[in-house]
């Protein structure tokens, strides 16, 4: 009986590690822009349905014990009733990583994506089929499209962050969810020739060999800078300016690129704290190459000068 016991115990055990799922996700759906003649309700379903549907589908073929988990946030802003049930937004994706030793998570994403349409119904059922990224309905289709996209580009970069080139098969699924993205009235952020910063660009570079510097700038980012700043700060800023050195390189050769902007969302204030008490000569170099990567915060580094 013990012996059954034990077996029983230690079976369900290796299920539950199984089926362990990848992330801890929040979902809020924003609804205060839409007409108060629209049963506000339809939208708390909607909520409760993407949150079921981000935290209970399995993304890998992974085992995560529940401190493994990915903490990320998904924030539906909807601006727009388009009627017939098809309604317009915005998607906000936050994503971090813990760094090693320490009580602190790292931004691995920080992005506001402002072409996101879809048509749901109350109760209809919230799917997603990789094989059939477009479904029956492409409008309905649309918004698990975006949000397994996303999902895939957050596992891709977690899993970069600890093993070089590890999240490639994420990135490649990422990839083909907009190579067979739904098509359709006010559809958009899925083609290359709509403008140069939305989803299909930002996949592109995670894909295209041109951009194989991204993966080793963010295992140097995180493995080798972040990781290592607890125990030593001085090798954990070599890491992290040996990653803007790759980033700098990359800028040279694939001027404006989407993943630039893309990586230093959110970073700004994270990188001001580690540079601003290098050596003089360490903290002007990092000022020196963030001004020019980022320009949009070169004020906060010009703390660093």
């Amino acid at each position: 009986m013990l012996k059954n016991l034990l077996f029983s115990t230690v079976f369900m055990a290796m299920v539950a590690g199984v089926n362990a799922q990848e992330l801890q996700a929040r979902l809020t759906v924003v609804s205060s822009k839409i007409s108060s003649q629209i049963d506000k309700k339809i939208f708390q379903t909607l909520q409760t349905g993407l949150m079921n549907f981000l935290n209970t589908r399995k993304w890998t073929n992974d085992s995560y014990q529940q401190q493994e988990k990915i903490q990320c946030n998904f924030l539906l802003n909807l601006e727009q009733d388009l009627g017939d049930n098809v309604f317009k937004g915005k998607l906000t994706v936050q994503a971090a990583r813990p760094i090693y030793n320490t009580t602190y998570d790292s931004p691995l994403i920080n992005y506001l994506d402002e072409n996101v349409t879809f048509k749901y119904v109350e109760f209809q059922p919230i799917e997603f089929n990789e094989n059939r990224v477009q479904g029956n309905d492409p409008q309905v289709a649309n918004l698990t499209a975006i949000l397994a996209y996303y999902v895939n580009i957050i596992l891709g970069l977690d899993y970069n962050s600890f093993s070089l080139r590890g999240g490639n098969t994420y990135f490649q699924k990422a990839w083909n969810i907009v190579n067979n993205a739904p098509e359709g009235r006010e559809i958009s952020g899925w083609r290359s020739f709509e403008n140069q910063r939305n989803r299909y660009w930002l996949a592109e570079n995670f894909n295209n060999n041109r951009f194989a510097l991204v993966h080793d700038a963010l295992y140097a980012y995180y493995r080798n800078g972040m990781d290592v700043f607890y125990e030593n700060e001085e090798d954990g800023r070599n890491g992290i300016l040996s990653s803007l050195n790759y980033l700098n390189t990359l800028n040279t050769e694939n001027p404006n690129s989407m993943f630039m902007q893309f990586f230093f969302q959110g970073k700004s204030n994270e990188l001001v704290g580690i540079f601003k008490k290098a050596k003089p000569d360490i903290r002007t170099r990092a000022a020196d190459i963030l001004s020019k990567l980022d320009i949009t915060n070169i004020t906060a580094y010009k703390e660093l000068k």
